[in-house]
């Protein structure tokens, strides 16, 4: 990892990289929703509707998984003070939170025929609006304080607090008795799902994890240059103060 926390040598590193994710995104995707809408059958209850899943699964997988490295990087801002953390945290949560929006979208549209209802405050769906609340709250906050270096400090604090969220995300259906169904590809026993629905979801999750990691990665080059900004501007502020300043002693002393 300390390889990357050098900003030039994260550009050089980097830079052949988010071509390659750009392309097996598109690829893996275009393949996964051949399949997923020509491939993989009806199913025997749902019919037709469920192929939603094959969207609506691999964004919650992503909207999950966006805030773990998150959190992951909160930890390693405190304990390494890695200079890309903050940074990766704030190019990753507009990520995570479209991720969280298409994951809460379809699956309104899958549940109302199902269900007959768009929404309800079950434990899944609730614990995954609050996901989605934690991401723009962290947007919010990281961009409410004068000084970069302080919204970082807070962002880190929200994201370590929201990652108890994780679990409960998980484990709800488990938990409690809830309109969601429970998991049907972890299962411990085996899959719920036959393997012409698995083979779709699965080149579809991997899609989405190249879209999400281009999508991440093309923000944090952003973010850098706009730190190197920001951090030009103060640079010039502070010899502008320290000019002025000097012009200010010299005329008292005139």
């Amino acid at each position: 990892m300390h390889r990357f926390a050098n900003p030039a040598r994260f550009q050089k590193l980097t830079a052949p990289v988010l071509p390659v994710l750009w392309l097996l995104a598109a690829g893996l995707i275009a393949v996964g929703l051949y399949l997923s809408l020509f491939g993989s059958p009806p199913d025997y209850q749902q019919g037709d509707s469920v192929r939603i899943m094959y969207v609506h699964v691999p964004a919650a997988w992503m909207a999950l998984f966006v805030y773990a490295t998150m959190a992951g990087a909160a930890i390693s801002g405190y304990v390494w003070r890695h200079p890309l953390a903050d940074l990766y945290m704030r190019a990753a949560a507009p990520v995570g939170a479209c991720f969280t929006a298409i994951c809460l979208i379809t699956g309104a549209i899958w549940g109302q025929p199902i269900w007959g209802v768009w929404w309800v405050w079950d434990a899944r769906l609730t614990s995954v609006l609050i996901l989605f609340f934690l991401y723009l709250g962290f947007l919010a906050l990281v961009d409410a304080f004068d000084q970069p270096q302080r919204g970082d400090a807070a962002g880190r604090i929200l994201v370590l607090l929201g990652s108890i969220n994780l679990p409960i995300i998980k484990f709800s259906v488990d938990w409690w008795n809830t309109l969601h169904q429970p998991a049907s590809i972890t299962r411990l026993d085996s899959p719920a799902l036959h393997s012409s629905m698995i083979w779709p979801l699965m080149i579809m999750a991997l899609g989405f994890m190249a879209l999400g990691g281009a999508l991440i990665l093309m923000r944090l080059k952003g973010e850098l240059a706009r730190r190197r900004w920001q951090m030009r501007m103060q640079r010039q502020a502070m010899q502008g103060a320290a000019q002025v300043t000097v012009g200010a002693e010299n005329t008292g002393q005139a």
